[in-house]
C-alpha cells in the first residue's frame, strides 16, 4: 500500500526540449516531471518490512561505528570514510533491485557493500588490508568489489563511477538482459564535468541506469549553498530532459518509494532517471576529517529529529510490533557480528609479497 506524505505541492514539470530518435523498445512515453521530496509518496510497511529494514541499517551502523575503532587503532591505514546517518539511502534502494542488477559508487561504500549482501568479514578484512579481503587485501576501504553480489565498486576518483556506471547500464541496454544499474554519487561529485558527459549518453541512447546523488550536504566539508550554483541536485538533468526528484533520504520507507518508481521507469526503457538523496552524515568526511565546519548541534538535531534507524525504531516500539528488549537481542546479536569481523580481519594474514603484481593491470 502506498501512501500520499502529508504535504503535496503541486509537481513541477521541465520544459520538453527535442530529444534523439528512441529505438522501437525505448519509445514509450517519457514523464520528466520533477517531485520534489515532499511530493513524494512513502510505503506503509509491514511489521516484516520495518524488521527487515531496521537490522540492515543497523549492520551498516554497527560495521562503521567498529570500522571506526579498528582506524583509531591503527589497524585500518590510508583513508576510511564513514557512511553513519545514511543508512536508509542503500537500504532502501537495495529493496527495489533483483539478481542481475547492478551498483557502483564513490569511497564512500561500507554500506553500500553490506546492503548488497557482501560478508562483513571480507569487507572488514579489506579495510584491514588481509588475505580474506574481498581485494585480497590490496585496495583498502575505497576499492573492493564483488561481482557475484552485483557490486562494481568503490572507486577513489571523484566521479569516477558516474562514467563506469554508464557504461554498466550500456551493457545491460546492449544485451538486452533487463537490468538495471544504480550509479551513486555525492553532492560533490556531482559538479565533475565526466557526471554531465554520462547523463547525455545516457539519455541519448536510453540506458537503464538510476543516477543516485547523496546530498549529504557538505561534499568535503564545503557547504553545497557555497559550491554549487544549483543546489537542488534533482535539476541537474533537465538540459537532458533526464527526470529527476527529492527524496527524504532519512526515512526508508520514502526511499524504497522512489526506488520502485525509478527502477520500473529505467527498466521499462524509458532511460536514466535522477533521485537527488536529502541525506546527512554525523562523522566528518573522512576519519582524519574533524568537521569544523558545522556546529555540534546541528549534527545533533539531525541525530535527535531525523536519524533513520531511531525513526524504524519508534514505530516498531509505537505500534507494538517490537519490544525494547526484542530490539536491544537484534542489536546484541548484530554487535556480535561485527565484533566476529573484526577479530577476524584483524587475524587474517597479510598478502604475501608474491601477491604484490597479481591482478593489477600493468
Amino acid at each position: 500500500m502506498v501512501v500520499a506524505a502529508k504535504k503535496s505541492p503541486v509537481s513541477k514539470t521541465v520544459g520538453k526540449a527535442a530529444a534523439p530518435k528512441a529505438p522501437a523498445k525505448a519509445a514509450a512515453a517519457r514523464s520528466p516531471a520533477r517531485r520534489s521530496d515532499k511530493a513524494a509518496a512513502v510505503l506503509d510497511f509491514s511489521k516484516d518490512d520495518e524488521l527487515d529494514a531496521y537490522r540492515r541499517m543497523l549492520e551498516i551502523r554497527r560495521f562503521e561505528e567498529k570500522a571506526g575503532q579498528l582506524y583509531g587503532m591503527g589497524l585500518i591505514g590510508g583513508f576510511c570514510h564513514l557512511y553513519i546517518g545514511q543508512e536508509a539511502v542503500v537500504v532502501g534502494m537495495q529493496a527495489a533491485l533483483k539478481d542481475g542488477d547492478q551498483v557502483i559508487t564513490g569511497y564512500r561504500d561500507h554500506g553500500h557493500m553490506l546492503a548488497c549482501g557482501m560478508d562483513p568479514k571480507g569487507v572488514m578484512a579489506e579495510l584491514t588490508g588481509r588475505r580474506g579481503g574481498y581485494s585480497k587485501g590490496k585496495g583498502g576501504s575505497m576499492h573492493m568489489f564483488s561481482i557475484e553480489k552485483g557490486f562494481f565498486g568503490g572507486h577513489g576518483i571523484v566521479g569516477a563511477q558516474v562514467s563506469l556506471g554508464t557504461g554498466l547500464a550500456f551493457a545491460d541496454h546492449y544485451r538486452g538482459n533487463g537490468g538495471v544499474c544504480l550509479t551513486y554519487f555525492g553532492d560533490g561529485a556531482a559538479n565533475q564535468g565526466q557526471v554531465y558527459e554520462s547523463f547525455n549518453m545516457a539519455e541519448l541512447w536510453k540506458l537503464p541506469v538510476i543516477y543516485i546523488i547523496e546530498n549529504n550536504k557538505y561534499a568535503m566539508g564545503t557547504a553545497v549553498n557555497r559550491a554549487s550554483a544549483q543546489t537542488d541536485f534533482s535539476k541537474r538533468g533537465t538540459s537532458f530532459n533526464i527526470p529527476g526528484e527529492q527524496v527524504d533520504g532519512m526515512d526508508v520507507r520514502a526511499v524504497k518509494a522512489a526506488g520502485a518508481r525509478a527502477v520500473e521507469f529505467a527498466r521499462s526503457g524509458k532511460g536514466p532517471y535522477i533521485l537527488e538523496m536529502l541525506t546527512y552524515r554525523y562523522r566528518g568526511h573522512s576519519m582524519s576529517d574533524p568537521a569544523k565546519y558545522r556546529s555540534k548541534e546541528e549534527v545533533q538535531k539531525m541525530r535527535t529529529e531525523h536519524d533513520p534507524i531511531e525513526q524504524v525504531r519508534n514505530r516498531l516500539l509505537e505500534k507494538k510490533w517490537a519490544t525494547e528488549d526484542e530490539l536491544k537481542a537484534i542489536d546484541a546479536e548484530i554487535r556480535d557480528q561485527m565484533n566476529a569481523a573484526a577479530d577476524f580481519a584483524s587475524a587474517d594474514p597479510e598478502p604475501d609479497a608474491s601477491e604484490l603484481y597479481t591482478d593489477v593491470l600493468r
